[in-house]
């Protein structure tokens, strides 16, 4: 056992990066560096194929002996391994990156012009691991827009934004005040799901907003929420927390002109913090009428 055991929220993590990765099966009870085996092999220095040669790779790893030397895994094996390596296709996400998404985002005129631009942006390596490209979720035509910070493990599965645990707790908060996603607008900071669903980095996140800045303004709502602090401090440019953030009514920049936005709770920490559900509520009533005096 470690001397620090993980939380289950850190194993459900740890597990959820583990099938992100491709990893469905453990084979032996210590790790193999199979990346070395290949290199070696693709080397000339493997020993010989077992009879057939195409066996399956847990077949063969299961008949090693204890302390045994496993067999290489060859290319041409079961467990396949593209030709290209997805290293080849990272980039470095410098100034140039950063500079290439906000032209691209620029040029776009209309948002379906934008989901297209972001589609083919390659300066952002998430997309290397994520399954979809998460763009929005809703009507954009909306008076609200809300954002969150990236998207997690069913999101990246259906390539739409807060439709798994804290989507449907957010449908929920939305039919609360009398909406739903035909009246709202959704999409998140960072388009692509991060490896296990760890946090953006500065620089993925950095990568992204340009096309989420572009979003908002093609989309033009009346009001504007961030979904946590994460949002709210990359699109604000602010740096205190969500529990000072929340509740409050500011102002977002856009065009010579400014946007009615205001913070609450990510609906993923009112899970973890049911007892924070109690401000959320007041953040939303306080959204409702705000809605209410823009109809009247």
């Amino acid at each position: 056992m470690p001397e620090h055991p993980l939380s289950e929220r850190e194993l459900e993590a740890l597990l959820d990066f583990y099938q992100a990765a491709g990893i469905d099966r453990f084979l032996e009870e210590r790790p193999v560096d199979r990346f070395t085996l290949l290199s070696a092999s693709e080397a000339g220095h493997a020993g010989p194929r077992t009879a057939g040669g195409g066996g399956h790779v847990a077949d063969r790893v299961a008949g090693e002996g204890q302390g045994a030397a496993p067999t290489p895994i060859r290319q041409a094996d079961s467990l396949s391994i593209p030709a290209t390596s997805s290293r080849e296709s990272a980039v470095i996400p410098d100034g140039a990156a950063v500079q290439s998404a906000r032209e691209r985002a620029r040029t776009a005129t209309n948002l379906q012009e934008l989901h297209k631009a972001l589609s083919e942006f390659e300066g952002c390596n998430l997309r290397l691991t994520a399954k979809n490209l998460v763009f929005a979720d809703g009507n954009p035509d909306a008076r609200i827009m809300f954002v969150g910070e990236a998207p997690g493990r069913e999101e990246d599965t259906q390539g739409k934004p807060f439709v798994g645990r804290s989507g449907r707790l957010l449908d929920l908060m939305l039919a609360a005040i009398g909406l739903d996603r035909s009246s709202a607008y959704i999409a998140n900071v960072v388009p692509w799901r991060p490896p296990g669903n760890r946090t953006p980095t500065p620089q993925e996140t950095e990568l992204c907003k340009p096309f989420i800045m572009r979003q908002i303004e093609l989309a033009d709502p009346e009001l504007l929420v961030f979904l946590g602090a994460a949002s709210a401090k990359s699109l604000l440019g602010v740096q205190e927390g969500i529990r000072r953030l929340r509740g409050r009514w500011m102002e977002y920049g856009l065009n010579g002109r400014t946007i009615a936005c205001m913070a609450t709770y990510h609906p993923a920490y009112l899970l973890r913090s049911p007892l924070e559900k109690r401000a959320s509520w007041r953040d939303f009533l306080s959204l409702k009428a705000r809605l209410d005096t823009l109809v009247s």
